[in-house]
């Protein structure tokens, strides 16, 4: 292979493999796996420059320090720097991080793996309810009123709102308490689902859950689609064609929601319960719609069937359930296995 080689650099390599009568296959085989080889042997060797074990051992230990586990490398790299203290450049820092999996989040119960996806189910009324607070302009900059909504997930009935000037967990446990009285909830039968707000989160609250049977739910955290259900109806409610760009006063704002949720209640024909309105799904009258508009649709087609060219419409019937985070379906399952 030797004599190959040096033969090659004088006339070229199929010359003398032609005079060797070697095969220019065994000439490349060779000489790819003598180059593997000093690859290898070159990963294999340590740079003199590395630190020792015993060094990322003291880096990590800092980083992980109560101190410095909130930090990012760079910040603790020159927090240290200012204290004369010098233990390898910040990019090392990440890349020891990086070894060991771990260069995201460091601080102990922050890691979002440890928030258990909510996987709510609602088959009826009042079985699982999502509220959130949202703010609303007021006359000038800087100044809000703020919205407190509970809607009931599966009818999308808005059973409680109210209007403060402040988010505060008191003015939420009494909207809570009185939508659960006039509710007629029980204990035991309600979910309560919300996101972690500091209300949301606060003790105040959860007491009276506690005190009322009511089970609590929370989003994770940096998950927007956990709360779906009170986001879009805040969608909707600042998506109205009548809702202003600002508020003169609460008492406008108290007016505009109280007629909004007449409104979105009573009148409102929801494309996510089959075009009812929330109340009549709520309060029990979806079927009786239903079959109102089953006895239109029979008698426009027995009237003029030759107008119906794809057939007689199939008129939606009531939901059957409404998840928040459905839980996900293998293969196998889908294929009935």
């Amino acid at each position: 292979m030797e004599e190959l080689e040096n033969l090659s650099k004088t006339v070229g390599i199929s010359a003398a493999c032609d005079a060797l009568a070697i095969p220019r296959s065994s000439f490349y085989r060779k000489k790819k796996a003598r180059n593997k080889g000093a690859v290898d042997k070159k990963k294999d060797s340590k740079s003199s420059r590395a630190l020792s074990d015993e060094e990322k051992k003291a880096v990590l230990e800092t980083l992980y320090s109560p101190r410095f586990c909130d930090q990012s490398p760079r910040e603790v790299w020159a927090t240290l720097l200012d204290e004369e203290i010098y233990l390898c450049s910040w990019r090392t820092m990440y890349r020891i991080l990086e070894e060991k999996g771990e260069s995201g989040e460091r601080r102990r119960g922050h890691n979002k793996s440890n928030y258990k996806k909510p996987e709510l189910l609602a088959t009826n009324p009042n079985q699982v309810w999502s509220w959130d607070i949202t703010k609303l302009k007021g006359p000038i900059a800087w100044n809000y009123h703020y919205l407190y909504v509970i809607i009931d997930i599966y009818s999308r009935s808005v059973v409680g709102w109210m209007i403060a000037e402040a988010e505060s967990a008191i003015l939420a446990k009494e909207l809570i308490e009185e939508t659960c009285i006039r509710q007629s909830i029980i204990p035991g039968q309600l979910i309560l689902h919300s996101d972690r707000g500091s209300s949301m989160k606060s003790k105040t609250v959860a007491q009276l859950l506690l005190s009322l049977g009511v089970l609590k739910s929370h989003s994770r955290p940096y998950v927007s689609d956990d709360n779906p259900f009170s986001e879009a109806q805040f969608k909707t409610l600042k998506y109205h064609p009548k809702f202003p760009k600002s508020f003169g006063s609460i008492q406008d704002a108290r007016f505009f929601c109280s007629e909004f949720f007449e409104w979105y209640n009573n009148e409102h024909h929801h494309s996510g319960i089959s075009l009812l309105t929330p109340n009549d799904l709520h309060y029990g009258y979806a079927q009786e719609v239903i079959d109102k508009r089953k006895n239109v649709i029979d008698r426009a087609f027995k009237k003029h069937p030759e107008r119906f060219v794809k057939g007689k419409p199939k008129i939606m019937g009531i939901p059957e359930a409404v998840w928040i985070n459905p839980p996900k379906i293998s293969k196998k399952e889908k294929r009935g296995g």
